[in-house]
């Protein structure tokens, strides 16, 4: 029997071949010099198989509107809710359908070995209805699994499942969804708005004056180190009632101690990392964009040296051996020591919360010595926050201490470190030693300084890449896989600049905004897309089929866009505003 296996990469392709296989598969070219074809026997359904073993690029199916719709000029832009779609194979792409018809006529039966995830489904089914156009009695099935290793790809093969077709409906849906919405909208404002566009970014905050007092006390015993108390009014607006109560402090300059209170504190060890954490932790420590960070992640699943990188989960199933994956780390002349600490302690993994009962917490599966440049940095990432969370939280002693000067309260707080635990694996966070005296309650000192010290408000904090995967997430607008796909859009149409880490709001995408609004309907809001977002997973669970979801977002899109159409000039006055502002 010939069965034919399809990836949704060339890397994983080769590599899931080879832990098929005791022997190294033959190897040989296909249509596409990118996707190379892997041939090995293999025993499946019950007898040895002729396994041929190739691979696709992500999706090689795009839609499109007909040429009756795609010229800008060609109809009446709210036609194009409406209008028929088209699905065909991309141009860069002929050499892998040749390849999947040419190999599919032969052969009785299809395993799709794609990413277990929305996108990987999508593809499957395209690599699907390509064979089946050349070989309808083609047998399909479907591979699960989360890591390419030989225990998980030999146990997706003897447990192989048919594709989930709800899921690759779902896909089809939002992309639908995605080329109406954006071509009708896109086609609007460019016509419309030509020439109004301004570009720079916004900056429009005020800051304010303030004042505060400081108390600082010198403390030799042994060593001499300074205390800072912190004023329990914070800071005061008015500059003058600032200076008379440093003038009564300093007349009446004798502190007394009014409380002193001691407490464990611990700093907990990081969760098992899900893809919305790996984004966040790598724009945030390591420089490198959301975009980077998947690409790079996708690269180290390909090749094996990470389990799946798309999964919302954090917490590792029962049945996952963490102790043969810590095993792996021993020998690393970084975190190979700590590796075998947590060994002798036994592994001890925090417990998050959420499981989309498909793929386990990101995790490494075997050392990469010779991996380099940002794909180590992202694998030291991925293996430290591994070994932080099998480990124990770090532990300390808190000390507050709070003192009365001329009926003013200060506050200063100390920290001593006792076991420092994940943290010797684990950089990223800082916990570190704050001495203070320990005051009895009543005890009486003599400050070295009090003083008035000025400053202005700050601006609230503009959202970082990690901040606003946050706020994706907690709103569902997008998926863990779209994330990047979504900030980096935002990016090329202007709507907002990076400012070295942070966004800062673009002078077109504060007038958009202010503009729907005045038309008064939620396109500037979340609610739109997350309601999008649940009907999709509505279609993935089989609640609800993919045409009604499409029938009621078409709807209200189509709803928006004519209104939209109709109080044009509000979108132009608010953009006017920000362009003379």
């Amino acid at each position: 029997m010939r069965v034919l296996n399809v990836a949704e990469k060339n890397d994983a392709a080769k590599n899931i071949a080879l832990n098929l296989t005791r022997n190294r598969p033959q190897y040989r070219e296909g249509f596409s010099k990118f996707n190379k074809i892997y041939d090995f026997q293999c025993n499946v359904f019950g007898q040895q198989c002729d396994m041929i073993m190739t691979s696709v690029s992500g999706h090689m199916m795009e839609i499109d509107f007909p040429g009756s719709h795609r010229a800008w000029n060609s109809c009446d832009f709210v036609e194009l809710f409406t209008a028929p779609i088209v699905k065909s194979v991309g141009k860069n792409y002929e050499g892998i359908k040749r390849t999947l018809e040419r190999e599919a006529r032969n052969c009785q039966k299809l395993i799709i070995w794609t990413d277990c995830d929305r996108e990987g489904e999508n593809i499957g089914f395209e690599i699907i209805e390509t064979c089946r156009a050349v070989n309808h009695r083609l047998d399909i099935w479907r591979a699960r699994f989360s890591e390419i290793t030989p225990h998980a790809v030999n146990n997706a093969l003897k447990d192989l499942r048919r594709p989930d077709e709800n899921v690759s409906k779902a896909v089809d849906c939002r992309s639908e969804l995605d080329l109406r919405i954006g071509a009708a909208f896109t086609r609007l404002m460019t016509t419309k708005l030509q020439g109004r566009i301004p570009a720079n970014l916004v900056h429009r905050f005020i800051r304010e004056p303030f004042w505060k007092l400081k108390v600082l006390y010198e403390v030799r015993s042994p060593e001499t180190f300074r205390v800072e108390f912190r004023w329990d009014r914070i800071r005061l607006f008015e500059q003058l009632a600032c200076e008379i109560l440093l003038d009564i402090c300093q007349e009446r300059p004798e502190a007394t101690v009014i409380s002193l209170t001691q407490k464990p504190k611990s700093k907990w060890r990081p969760l098992p990392m899900d893809t919305v954490e790996m984004e966040k932790l790598s724009s945030r420590l390591l420089r490198i964009s959301a975009k980077e960070t998947m690409k790079i992640a996708e690269k180290l699943y390909s090749q094996g040296f990470i389990s799946y990188p798309r999964t919302e989960t954090n917490i590792f199933p029962k049945n996952l051996d963490l102790v043969q994956l810590i095993e792996q780390q021993v020998n690393d002349n970084q975190w190979g020591h700590f590796a075998q600490g947590v060994l002798a302690r036994g592994p001890n993994p925090r417990v998050g919360k959420k499981s989309d009962q498909a793929h386990p917490p990101i995790h490494p599966l075997k050392a990469a010595p010779n991996i380099a440049g940002n794909e180590k940095r992202v694998y030291e990432l991925i293996v430290r926050q591994f070994l932080a969370t099998c480990s124990d939280d770090a532990r300390g002693q808190e000390t507050t201490l709070k003192i009365n000067i001329a009926d003013e309260i200060f506050t200063a707080d100390g920290l001593v470190v006792t076991e420092r635990n994940y943290l010797e694996v684990y950089p990223y966070d800082r916990w570190e030693t704050k001495t203070i005296p320990n005051l009895p309650v009543g005890y009486k000192f003599m400050p070295c300084k009090i003083e008035m010290v000025g400053g202005e408000t700050s601006p609230p904090p503009l959202l970082t890449e990690a901040d606003l995967i946050s706020l994706m997430e907690k709103h569902g607008i997008g998926t863990d896989a779209t994330h990047a796909e979504h900030i980096q859009t935002i990016q090329d149409r202007k709507y907002a600049g990076l400012n070295e880490r942070h966004f800062m709001p673009g002078r077109l995408g504060m007038g958009l905004v202010d503009g729907y609004d005045e038309i008064n309907f939620g396109m500037s809001k979340p609610y739109l897309r997350a309601q999008l977002e649940a009907g999709l997973k509505d279609i993935c669970e089989g609640r609800r089929n993919k045409d009604d979801v499409l029938r009621e977002q078409i709807t209200e899109y189509r709803r928006i866009f004519v209104q939209a159409h109709g109080q044009f000039q509000k979108l132009i006055d608010a953009l006017t505003h920000y362009t003379q502002a």
